[in-house]
């Protein structure tokens, strides 16, 4: 059996200035246990380097994918099937719809930090879900994905 081709991936990595940050809080935790002398320095400086980095690393690692014929955004599996109308967002409209535009029963896999995003209806019937928000910095190649895999399903 042939694995799944993948049609669309996409990691949503967190900017670079955000390591930045990590470094500068492996520094703080360093300075912070100055007093106590260099060795409690430099595990500070490794211990909340190390924390900070698996911050940054986790909250970078989420991945939208369209695959066969699911669209698979952070822990959440779609079948292509449920889904219907793919409404590409740039930056003003993205952040109206993460703002008053937003509905609370939506699922949204949003990063602040990537302006575009695509909004796609749910059509499921029995899926309380009204559409499915994601932050994607090419909205444009998510949408023709999913939509050449409801070609193949539908």
């Amino acid at each position: 059996m042939e694995p799944a081709a993948t049609h669309y991936d996409e990691r949503l990595t967190a900017p670079r200035s955000w390591w930045g940050i990590a470094a500068l809080i492996a520094v703080a935790g360093g300075l912070i246990l100055l007093p106590l002398g260099p060795l409690p320095l430099l595990g500070g400086v490794i211990g909340a380097g190390a924390l900070a980095a698996a911050g940054v690393s986790s909250y970078g690692s989420a991945r939208i994918r369209v695959v066969a014929d699911s669209l698979v955004a952070g822990d959440a599996r779609i079948p292509v099937s449920a889904l219907g109308e793919a409404e590409v967002l740039d930056s003003e409209e993205a952040r109206a719809w993460r703002l008053h535009k937003a509905d609370p029963r939506a699922f949204m896999l949003l990063r602040s930090y990537v302006p575009t995003a695509l909004r796609v209806v749910i059509t499921d019937p029995d899926d309380p879900t009204p559409y499915v928000y994601l932050s994607t910095r090419n909205p444009r190649a998510l949408a023709a994905a999913l939509s050449a895999g409801s070609d193949r399903t539908g």
